[in-house]
């Protein structure tokens, strides 16, 4: 029903055309300040997707997204400290 999708943040010369790049995925946050895009794109396409997105000409520079990397999942292995400085 969902397709894998990857994320990737996309360096920018000016943030003024960056929604052009909704034709390639989904446009998640587009930074003014630090002039950057992070977008979603179908995992399948990915390695045609960077290289196309690459070839545009206020492009920078294309990363993966590490979110997929991070642990979500925690163990509880550590007591609880906040118990022991209430009033």
């Amino acid at each position: 029903m969902f397709t894998e999708r990857s994320g990737l943040i996309v360096w920018l010369n000016d943030s003024k055309p960056a929604r052009n790049l909704e034709k390639y995925g989904t446009v998640h946050y587009i930074s003014k300040r630090m002039n950057y895009v992070a977008m979603y794109v179908h995992t399948d396409r990915l390695e045609d997707t960077i290289r196309n997105i690459q070839r545009l000409p206020y492009v920078k520079k294309v990363e993966n997204s590490y979110r997929k990397e991070i642990k979500t999942e925690y163990d509880k292995n550590i007591p609880d400290k906040t118990r022991f400085y209430s009033l």
